[in-house]
């Protein structure tokens, strides 16, 4: 089942159940998702409505983070339960082992030698852990990588 029509199951669902908050997260999804197909791009493709979800993933992420800071713990805790169910619709996290397993096969494949070849390296495996593994992870284990192997 494509993205969009789950999440337009989902919703279904979630006003049956009456779950407000599970509904209004479905609904900003299912409408990052319309803003999509009507930006005339053309016809949006499952990795463009995977981009949609995630979009709105980073920007719950970003604001319960600006929210902790300024004090303000129970807006923070509306933005990471949202959180919560935007990440049902993402696919299965990696978990750090698993990054760095994939930087050092990607290292490995390259040829990467040290710091100097991040930039080879960075976007190969962006591409490789696209929407299974948040960019900062991905960054801290290619540095990492890259400094081990330049010893």
């Amino acid at each position: 089942m494509e993205l969009a029509e789950r999440i337009g199951n989902d919703m279904k669902e979630a006003m049956r159940s009456g779950e407000k908050l599970r509904l209004e997260t479905i609904r900003s999804l299912r409408a990052a998702i319309l803003e999509l197909e009507k930006s005339g791009k053309g016809a949006t493709t499952d990795e463009d409505e995977l981009k949609a979800v995630m979009n709105q993933a980073k920007r719950r992420k970003d604001a319960a983070e600006q929210f902790r800071a300024a004090g303000r713990i129970d807006l923070a805790e509306k933005e990471e339960a949202e959180l919560v169910i935007i990440e049902e619709y993402l696919p299965k996290q990696l978990s750090d082992g698993e990054i760095r397993a994939e930087v050092d096969r990607i290292v490995a494949e390259t040829g990467a030698s040290g710091p100097g070849d991040f930039k080879t390296v960075m976007p190969k495996a962006m591409a490789a852990m696209r929407g299974r593994a948040d960019g900062n992870r991905v960054q801290a284990a290619v540095r990492a990588a890259l400094e081990g192997s330049a010893g």
